[in-house]
């Protein structure tokens, strides 16, 4: 274990829980996959526990990569990404999937290799890098609430206004991060709170023109009012369906579970293995296990503050929690949809659900605050190999 530790830098807390979270994770995916097995394939389960080691194994080289990468770096680099990401948001959009008359695009196929990649997860990890970046470079400057709306609002309303169509949570969580970082960073609550204002009446627009004009363009917003409907009524729908089989799993769990790979709701719980693997995790390893695993995103939690709070400069603070803070808010959105706490969001647990696009950006976000612990380590032993009889020395 030591010897693995020597090739890697930052934090090695960080490293360790995303090891466990990755490594824990093969049994909830292996289990929960059986009805996608039978519903799709041959009945052959291995083959999708085989494309989950593949998705780690290429998240982990990102994550490893990236923390290779003085986390400086990244200013410019968002500056780079960011057009990119606006172009491949556009690509998605405009290719007009949908699913029941609502606006499914959310993934694009990779040429040649022929892998599908959700843009928006890519898209919130480079503009939260961008959001801080702007804000360390404007420090404790005075400004404007008009000199900050084309080079801050601007980019961040466009990359929403894109996700918002198809994928409404995660448009609602990127909006959520922006204006907590902002927050942070310093922006003066009275033109936050003229964003907010902005931001209701864009949504409200934008809810009003897809009622009014339903063929226009394919959107998802009788989704989204259904959910928030039936989260509030008595309703049987759907999402109602999968949330009892979610409570169901949850309740026969009990305190210890039934035993790994022994859920029985797996064969009727839609996306056992993505959005309500969590369900799967309580029915087999029971409270206990949901515990463990709730502590280990709070740990992490805890660890990016720590982080954040020794970062060497206003940048490495902000990105850290920046791109750090999405991990746990998405999980603990998960964790809350499974136990009814939460609308059914489609938001998958981080590291835990399978899925390629959601692990890659988990572990490229990571890559990215492990990068800032990584800094801070030369300060960190510089200030221990300080003797301080010699600064008293000095002194006198």
């Amino acid at each position: 274990m030591k010897n693995i530790f020597t090739y890697i830098k930052g934090d090695k807390a960080l490293w360790v829980i995303a090891g466990l979270l990755a490594l824990f994770s093969f049994i909830p995916v292996y289990s929960a996959s059986s009805n996608l097995a039978y519903l799709y394939g041959n009945g052959e389960t291995f083959q999708y526990l085989l494309k989950h080691c593949v998705h780690l194994i290429l998240g982990f080289s990102i994550l490893y990569g990236v923390h290779k990468i003085p986390y400086n770096y990244f200013k410019g680099l968002s500056l780079i990404i960011l057009p990119i990401a606006f172009i491949l948001l556009l690509i998605t959009l405009a290719q007009g999937t949908t699913i029941g008359g609502a606006n499914a695009s959310r993934w694009i196929k990779i040429p040649i290799v022929g892998i599908t990649f959700q843009t928006s997860t890519l898209a919130a990890v480079v503009l939260l890098t961008f959001v801080a970046r702007y804000l360390a470079k404007v420090g404790d400057k005075k400004y404007t609430f008009k000199e900050t709306i084309l080079p801050l609002w601007l980019p961040v309303s466009l990359i929403i206004a894109l996700i918002l169509p198809a994928n409404f949570s995660t448009a609602a969580i990127i909006f959520c991060m922006v204006t907590l970082l902002v927050f942070i960073g310093g922006y003066p609550i009275k033109y936050l709170a003229l964003i907010f204002t902005a931001g209701a009446l864009m949504l409200s627009l934008f809810i009003l023109s897809a009622k009014a004009f339903p063929n226009a363009f394919p959107n998802r917003v009788d989704t989204w009012i259904s959910r928030i409907e039936n989260f509030v009524s008595d309703e049987d729908t759907k999402e109602d369906y999968q949330i009892e089989r979610a409570k169901i799993a949850i309740v026969t769990g009990g305190t210890f579970g039934k035993g790994p790979g022994k859920s029985i709701q797996r064969n009727f719980l839609p996306q056992s293995s993505s959005d309500f693997i969590y369900a799967i995790i309580v029915e087999e390893f029971g409270l206990l296990g949901a515990l463990v695993i709730l502590f280990l995103y709070l740990v992490l939690l805890f660890r990016i503050i720590i982080i954040s709070h020794k970062a060497t400069d206003i940048f490495g603070r902000l990105l850290a929690l920046g791109v750090g803070l999405p991990i746990i808010f998405q999980a603990l959105i998960n964790m809350a949809v499974a136990v009814e706490l939460f609308p059914v969001t489609g938001q998958t647990l981080p590291l835990v659900s399978s899925g390629g696009s959601s692990i890659w950006m988990t572990c490229l976000a990571l890559g990215i605050v492990i990068s800032v612990s990584a800094k801070t380590e030369p300060v960190a032993k510089q200030e221990e190999d300080i003797n301080p009889l010699d600064i008293l020395s000095e002194t006198i």
